[in-house]
């Protein structure tokens, strides 16, 4: 057996094991979670903080947020889905009479998790700008970023490598946006 299989066969069973562990109260939550907007309310609250901490700079920080978002989501789709072409265990008829599937099973291909790049550059990004400002605000939003992540897999439309990988992605995203952010702020505000 090759090292790639190994790791798709390693995969797939901690994929089956986490979603396998599933009720109907967790359900409707893990629905939530995984739904874009039901954090409307938390997004606000992050445009409120950044307003409070950085005032006139704010529209800057929206401007980092944005670029990590459209950045994340569409590096994770055109450069990791529609190249790899794996598939949703939900769409993959080896697997699809196991999968828990708690909601649409979403478009055919699943490496890299859109959604765990998503928050992960967003959280990363944020952590970054409130490092020296809020204690524990890194902690806190990281745990987020994995909670909506691990949503994507109790739903069964990701595989753990997706999430782990849309992760990293997504990290590496929000450090790029935050240099960028601070070479702005540099030029515009001598700061």
């Amino acid at each position: 057996m090759s090292f790639i299989s190994s790791i798709k066969e390693i995969d797939t069973a901690l994929f089956l094991f986490f979603n396998s562990k599933h009720n109907s109260f967790f359900d409707v939550v893990m629905f939530w979670v995984s739904h874009k907007y039901f954090w409307i309310p938390l997004y606000a609250f992050f445009l409120f903080l950044s307003y409070k901490h950085f005032n006139k700079k704010v529209w800057l920080v929206v401007l980092g947020a944005v670029l990590v978002i459209v950045l994340s989501d569409q590096i994770s789709v055109h450069a990791f889905k529609q190249v790899f072409l794996r598939y949703r265990p939900c769409h993959n008829l080896l697997l699809q009479a196991q999968v828990h599937l708690n909601d649409g099973c979403g478009g055919m291909y699943g490496f890299v998790s859109s959604h765990a790049a998503n928050t992960f550059a967003l959280a990363m990004f944020l952590s970054l700008l409130f490092k020296n400002k809020i204690k524990y605000f890194g902690l806190a939003i990281f745990v987020w970023a994995a909670f909506v992540s691990y949503s994507r897999i109790y739903n069964g439309v990701h595989y753990p490598a997706d999430i782990a990988c849309g992760a990293i992605l997504g990290m590496g995203i929000g450090i790029v946006v935050f240099k960028i952010y601070q070479l702005l702020n540099k030029k515009i505000y001598n700061e």
